[in-house]
């Protein structure tokens, strides 16, 4: 591990100011600098951030692991290529217009770079990787494809649900999905829970949120996320277990539960 205290002095940072940026006391940080005691496993990716060096730098080279943590797991252009010949191919109309429009409002967005690595991902490439798995999982309904290309562009780009240039069934899925100021998460999340396609529409946008969070958010962060799964996400699979999506819903829950209990171990380590 690098040496602690040089490094903070570099950034002229006290010991009171370093223990505050990573949430522990003053002592810890003077056991650390002495090297009576190390860091928790859990402290280390906030180490690293406040001295502004890389987890990898911090643990110094002989804790370097020979492989790079993606932001990305595959190529949004191959995935939108793919996806564009699929909709032509089984003519999902609404689909494939879907996929024009999201692009074009997400354009010059991108997704919250991880710790771990400063490449910078088109926002666009998230509900691609959704209706990509959502058509791999083999649902064929062209409404609910459109909808999960559709379901972030309301909330992020300031487009109102009436406004969407797609039939009201599309509009009403995407209004559900919409965060609202005045509506309280409860209500939120109930009105979902209403709606067999809202649900599998969530689930599919955890099911990706969750699978590269951990390079992403502080430890403080990744266990807020995974009691939301745990309490809010994951009951919206029992509400459509016995519908048209019972494959897709069994699949996505095994992939979101996994996930979570991996992440779990690897904190708890």
């Amino acid at each position: 591990m690098i040496n602690i205290k040089k490094k903070r002095k570099q950034l002229h940072l006290t010991q009171e100011q370093l223990a505050d940026r990573i949430g522990v006391t003053v002592q810890a940080v003077s056991q650390w600098e002495t090297g009576r005691t190390m860091p928790d496993p859990g402290n280390l990716p906030l180490l690293a951030e406040a001295l502004k060096i890389s987890l990898a730098e911090l643990l110094g080279d002989e804790h370097q692991t020979p492989w790079t943590i993606k932001d990305t797991l595959f190529s949004t252009e191959h995935m939108y290529t793919r996806m564009k010949a699929t909709a032509e191919a089984e003519g999902l109309t609404l689909t494939q217009q879907a996929l024009y429009y999201a692009r074009e409002k997400h354009s010059g967005q991108y997704r919250k770079t991880g710790r771990f690595s400063e490449e910078r991902v088109p926002y666009f490439s998230h509900p691609l990787l959704m209706v990509c798995q959502a058509h791999a999982m083999g649902i064929r309904e062209d409404e609910t494809l459109a909808a999960v290309l559709l379901h972030d562009v309301c909330e992020d780009c300031g487009v109102r649900p009436e406004e969407l240039p797609f039939p009201e069934p599309v509009q009403h899925i995407v209004e559900l999905l919409t965060k609202r100021k005045d509506l309280p998460e409860e209500a939120y999340f109930r009105r979902i829970g209403e709606d067999e396609t809202a649900c599998l529409i969530k689930l599919l946008d955890r099911c990706s949120n969750v699978s590269l969070m951990a390079a992403v958010f502080t430890d403080e962060k990744l266990t807020e996320y995974i009691r939301e799964t745990e309490e809010r996400i994951l009951p919206l699979a029992d509400n459509i277990k016995r519908s048209t999506y019972s494959s897709a819903t069994f699949l996505l829950k095994y992939q979101i539960s996994s996930t979570i209990e991996t992440i779990k171990a690897m904190m708890r380590r």
